[in-house]
C-alpha cells in the first residue's frame, strides 16, 4: 500500500536530536526509526512506500540564527527597545529642526511646533513621574518619608491654595468683569442657586467634601477665563477648532467614494454621519498605540491631584472629554465591580455632562462654533465631578488605590489595520443609533406639537406646542445663566428639547438660529434701514431677497451660552442607553445603577448649566476679546 507523505513535523530535543512525526493523507501515523542524530542522518529522496526526508544546511543555519536572535532579545530586549526609540526620537528632532529652518512662519510650521511641544511635554512628564516614583520609594524605604506629616502638609497646602484662588478669582470678577459688564452678575446668582439647591437635596449634606466641589468649579472657571477673557486663549482655541474641523473634513473623501459627488444633497446622512465613522477609526488606532491611554491618564491624574477624587472617577472624567458615555466605562471596567455608589454616580454624571468627539464633528458641521464646543467638553469634566460630589458625597471607603491609573483596559486589536477595521465596525452601532433617534424624536415631536395645537385650538390658544411650553418652564434656567432677556425663551426652548428629546435635535435647532444670524448680518450689510426688514411674529422678513428667517435670531452671547448649556448627553432617552451599557459591563451592580441613573442625569444637566453660567459670567464681545 502506497503512503503519500503530506506533513513533516520536527521537534527539537536537547542535544540536537530530532523526533520525527509524519501524518499520511489516509490518517496513518508514520514514524522514522532511523538515526536521530543530525550528523548521522542521511539525505534521501521519497520514493514509493519509503518515508524520505531531507534537512538542508540552509534550514539549520536559519534555525541557529533565529535561536541566537531570540537569546539576544531575551537578555537585552529593554536596551534594544530603548536604542530604537532613541534613534527614532533623534530622527524626528532632525526632521523638526530642518522643517523649522526650511519654512517657518506659516500655519503649517505653527502646527508642527505645537504638536512637537505637546509631545515633548508628555514625554518629560512621563520621565519625571517614573523618576519621582522611584525616588519616593527609595526615600520611604530609608525611613525619610513621614506619611502622617506629609498628609498634614498637603492638607495645609490645599487649604492655602483654596483661599488664595478664591480671593484671586473674586477680585478678578469684581474688577475686570462686573465693573465692565455688570449685567453678567446674574450668572453668579445662577451658580449660587444651583450649589444651594444641590446641597439642600444632597444624598448626605453632612458628608459633603467641599474640596472637589471647590476645585471642580475653580478649574472650570480658570479654563473659561483663558478662553473667553484672553486674546491668546481665544485665538488658540479658535485655531484648535479650525484644525479639528479640517481633520474631520477628511471624512468627505470616503463619503464621495460611497455616495458620489452630490452627497451634500443629503447633508446629515452622507456628510455628518460619515464623520463619526472616521473619528471612531482614528481613535481606535490611537487607543491601539496607547496614545489615548497616556493622555487620559495624565489628565485624570491632574484632576485627582486637584479634586482629591479616586483614580476611577478621575480617569472617567478625563475620558469623557474624548469618548461617549458608553465608551469610557469600557476603559475603566476593572474598577466598576468594586466602586462605591458615590463613584458610580460620578461616572454616570460625567457621561451625561459631556458629548463624544464623534458627534462633536456633526455639531461643527451644523455651524456651531468649534472652539466653544471643545472648551465646553473640557470644562464640563471637572464640573461634573464637582456637582456629583455635592449631590452624592462619598460615605464609604473606596477600594481603589491612589496608584491604580494603569488598570485601564487595553486594545484587543493585533495591528493597526485591525484597529481601523474594528473602530469603523464599532461606529456602526453609534451611527445607526444617532440616525434612528433623530428620525424618531423629530417625528414624535411633530406629533406632540400637532396634538397640542389641536387641544389649544379647542380653547382658543393658537400655536400651542412643546417648544412654547418649554420656553416658559425653562425660562428661569436660561435667565440665570445670563442669557440676554429677549432670547431667554428661545434658549429655554432649546434646553427643553435637549432634555426631553436629545441634544442632537437641540443643536439642529440652534444651528438654524446661527444660520439666521449669518443671513441677517449679510443682508443688513447691504440694506440696513429699518424699513428694509421687519418682524412677523417671531420671524424676520427680508423682502429684498424674499427670505423668511423662521424664529428670528439670538445675540452672540445667547448663542455662546446655549452652546455650552446643550453640550451633554443628559436627557431621558440617554438614561436607557447608559443604563443598558453599564449593566452589561457590570451586571451585579444593576440595582445600584437603576437607583442612581435619574439623579445622575439631573446632575449632568446641571453641570452643563453651570458651564453655561461660567460662559455667561465671563462673556464679552468677540471684537474686544
Amino acid at each position: 500500500m502506497s503512503v503519500e507523505l503530506t506533513t513533516l513535523k520536527m521537534n527539537h530535543a536537547p542535544g540536537g536530536d530530532i523526533n520525527h512525526g509524519y501524518t499520511s493523507s489516509e490518517g496513518v501515523d508514520v514514524r522514522d526509526t532511523g538515526p536521530t542524530n543530525v550528523s548521522q542522518m542521511p539525505i534521501h529522496v521519497a520514493s514509493g512506500k519509503e518515508d524520505k526526508e531531507y534537512f538542508t544546511g540552509c534550514t539549520m543555519l536559519a534555525d541557529k540564527i533565529q535561536t541566537a536572535v531570540g537569546v539576544v532579545f531575551s537578555k537585552h530586549g529593554n536596551e534594544i527597545k530603548f536604542v530604537i526609540k532613541l534613534f527614532l526620537l533623534l530622527m524626528y528632532f532632525a526632521y523638526f529642526g530642518y522643517a523649522m529652518y526650511y519654512k517657518f512662519g506659516d500655519e503649517g510650521s505653527i502646527r508642527l511646533l505645537v504638536c512637537s511641544l505637546l509631545g515633548v511635554m508628555f514625554l518629560l512628564i512621563h520621565i519625571f513621574q517614573r523618576l519621582g516614583r522611584s525616588t519616593i520609594g527609595t526615600f520611604s524605604q530609608k525611613g525619610g518619608l513621614n506619611c502622617k506629616g506629609l498628609k498634614k502638609t498637603r492638607r495645609y497646602i490645599h487649604r492655602f491654595l483654596m483661599v488664595a484662588v478664591f480671593v484671586s478669582l473674586s477680585v478678578y470678577i469684581i474688577l475686570d468683569v462686573l465693573l465692565d459688564y455688570p449685567q453678567n452678575a446674574i450668572s453668579i446668582a445662577g451658580l449660587l442657586i444651583y450649589v444651594f439647591i444641590f446641597y439642600v437635596f444632597s444624598k448626605s449634606p453632612a458628608k459633603v467634601n467641599w474640596r472637589p466641589v471647590f476645585w471642580g468649579f475653580a478649574i472650570q472657571y480658570i479654563f473659561a477665563l483663558i478662553i473667553l477673557r484672553t486674546n491668546w486663549g481665544y485665538k488658540a482655541f479658535q485655531w484648535l477648532g479650525d484644525r479639528i474641523t479640517e481633520f474631520l473634513n477628511h471624512s468627505n473623501a470616503g463619503a464621495i467614494f460611497v455616495f458620489g459627488e452630490l452627497y451634500t444633497n443629503h447633508l446629515f446622512a452622507f456628510k455628518v454621519l460619515p464623520m463619526g465613522v472616521f473619528f471612531y477609526a482614528v481613535t481606535s488606532v490611537l487607543y491601539y498605540l496607547g496614545v489615548m491611554q497616556v493622555v487620559i491618564k495624565k489628565m485624570g491624574m491632574f484632576l485627582a491631584f486637584c479634586l482629591g477624587t479616586t483614580p476611577a472617577e478621575s480617569l472617567n472624567a478625563a475620558g469623557n472629554i474624548f469618548f461617549g458615555m458608553t465608551d469610557v466605562p469600557v476603559m475603566i471596567q476593572p474598577f466598576l465591580e468594586e466602586m462605591t455608589n458615590s463613584e458610580l454616580h460620578a461616572v454616570m454624571t460625567g457621561g451625561f455632562a459631556t458629548i463624544a468627539g464623534s458627534v462633536m464633528g456633526a455639531y461643527i458641521t451644523f455651524g456651531v462654533p468649534a472652539n466653544h464646543l471643545i472648551s465646553a467638553s473640557v470644562m464640563s469634566a471637572p464640573a461634573a465631578l464637582a456637582i456629583s460630589k455635592l449631590a452624592y458625597p462619598e460615605t464609604e471607603r473606596p477600594k481603589t488605590k491612589s496608584n491604580d491609573y494603569d488598570k485601564m483596559g487595553k486594545s484587543t486589536d493585533r495591528n493597526i489595520i485591525e484597529a481601523i477595521s474594528s473602530g469603523a465596525s464599532k461606529s456602526v452601532k453609534v451611527i445607526v443609533a444617532i440616525a434612528v433617534n433623530v428620525m424618531a424624536f423629530l417625528a414624535v415631536l411633530e406629533f406632540v406639537n400637532m396634538t397640542l395645537d389641536w387641544f389649544g385650538d379647542r380653547v382658543g390658544i393658537d400655536h400651542l406646542s412643546f417648544q412654547l411650553i418649554c420656553s416658559y418652564v425653562f425660562y428661569p434656567i436660561a435667565f440665570f445663566m445670563g442669557t440676554d432677556v429677549p432670547d431667554c425663551r428661545r434658549v429655554a426652548e432649546l434646553i427643553g428639547i435637549k432634555t426631553f428629546t436629545n441634544e442632537f435635535v437641540a443643536y439642529t435647532e440652534l444651528s438654524h438660529l446661527i444660520e439666521n444670524k449669518k443671513n441677517f448680518t449679510d443682508y443688513t450689510a447691504h440694506w440696513n434701514s429699518s424699513s428694509d426688514w421687519y418682524y412677523r411674529g417671531e420671524d424676520i422678513i427680508l423682502p429684498y431677497v424674499n427670505q423668511t428667517l423662521k424664529n428670528g435670531i439670538i445675540s452672540e452671547k445667547s448663542e455662546v451660552i446655549a452652546t455650552y448649556a446643550l453640550c451633554g448627553f443628559s436627557n431621558f432617552g440617554s438614561m436607557g442607553i447608559f443604563l443598558g451599557g453599564m449593566s452589561a459591563l457590570v451586571p451585579s451592580r444593576r440595582g445600584d445603577l437603576s437607583k442612581l441613573v435619574l439623579r445622575a442625569m439631573i446632575a449632568g444637566n446641571v453641570a452643563c448649566f453651570l458651564t453655561g453660567c461660567i460662559a455667561g459670567l465671563l462673556y464679552k464681545d468677540q471684537g474686544s476679546t
